[in-house]
């Protein structure tokens, strides 16, 4: 191990749970030096992805996109003291291969190995912003596999407060986009903020959807009902006839997720007694949700943190931050550290 990593250089963060393949390099001090991600094209023939093929792209970018990082943020390998990698949760055979890469490379430079948490990477985003939350805080955490209301008690100490009883929020924006013909085609995989373009062409009032448990004493979210009465309602309309307005039903959907998203983190708010509020995820790059949830937090007295939109989405900054902070708390992995596909964030750490 060189000086420089033995007194805390910076980390290189691997990132390839789905269908990114990303790496960044951040300091000690969380200054994202690089952050490189490459979108994988191979899955937008099938409309969603496909884990094999997932898999067989991250062997083939993963090279390039670790060394365009280094490049960027003009780090040597001598310089960096740890490799953090994303190990769970995400698809089995995307976290193989990023794990397994790491190790090669922790091997390779004598870098310490960090396992990192994906649903805590994302959590990490908001140590990267200009103004970060100060611990206590409330973490809306939304993305297209994960919706839920995180307890950050002390970073790296979490209590889950309520989390999505069916699909995810991202996962219902995808699938409506889908139905209403919002994705362009070839090319693309994700269809949520094609529907978040049109909703800004819509009425929100236009179609009476449902929010599900807001009248429940829970902070759980269930968002399988709303997608199911989109359906219900494009098939008593006919399809997507003329008397449909496609950007009234847009509108309409993306109103009712983001009124139940909004209604649970205040009720988050008012059982804890934290005034502090964060955003998280892929979806935390909504606009309306941004903007709503933001109104919400500061007509309470509340102070609100958001990353930008390209630390939302999957990237490797966000798992280098963690890895910043578990390696400072000398939380290192060994050449054993296996991905784990499902792994929940819990009070007290990370736990299954």
């Amino acid at each position: 191990m060189s000086a420089a990593q033995a007194s805390g250089g910076p980390v290189l963060g691997i990132e390839t749970s789905c269908d990114e393949t990303a790496a960044a390099v951040v300091d000690a001090e969380y200054r994202v030096h690089a952050n490189v991600v490459l979108s994988q094209q191979e899955h937008a023939r099938y409309g969603g992805v496909v884990p094999e093929l997932a898999s067989r792209a991250h062997v083939r970018a993963l090279c390039g996109v670790c060394r365009e990082a280094l490049v960027r943020s003009g780090v040597g390998w001598s310089e960096l003291s740890a490799i953090a990698v994303t190990y769970g949760p995400g698809l089995v055979g995307s976290l193989v291969t990023g794990v397994s890469f790491a190790k090669g490379l922790a091997l390779r430079t004598g870098c310490a190995l960090v396992g990192v948490h994906h649903l805590e990477a994302h959590v990490f985003a908001n140590r990267l912003i200009e103004n970060p939350p100060a611990c206590p805080f409330v973490t809306l955490l939304v993305s297209g596999g994960h919706t839920e209301l995180i307890l950050v008690r002390a970073w790296g100490q979490y209590e889950s407060l309520g989390r999505t009883r069916d699909d995810a929020a991202g996962e219902a924006f995808d699938k409506v986009a889908k139905l209403l013909g919002l994705i362009p085609g070839e090319g693309v995989v994700s269809g949520g903020r094609y529907l978040s373009e049109c909703a800004q062409h819509g009425n929100r009032t236009a179609v009476s959807f449902p929010r599900a448990l807001m009248g429940e004493d829970t902070c759980d979210f269930s968002f399988s009902g709303l997608k199911t009465a989109v359906v219900n309602y494009l098939r008593a309309a006919g399809g997507l006839s003329k008397e449909v307005h496609v950007g009234d039903v847009a509108a309409s959907f993306q109103a009712a997720v983001v009124d139940v998203l909004v209604g649970k983190t205040m009720k988050a708010m008012a059982a804890t007694g934290v005034r502090r509020v964060a955003l998280a995820g892929g979806v935390a790059a909504n606009r309306s949700l941004r903007a709503e949830l933001a109104k919400a937090v500061s007509a309470r007295g509340g102070s609100f943190h958001c990353p930008p939109p390209d630390l939302c989405t999957d990237n490797a900054a966000m798992v280098a931050a963690a890895g910043v902070f578990r390696f400072r708390q000398g939380e290192t992995a060994g050449l054993d550290l296996d991905a784990v596909p499902r792994r929940l964030l819990a009070c007290g750490g990370i736990a299954d």
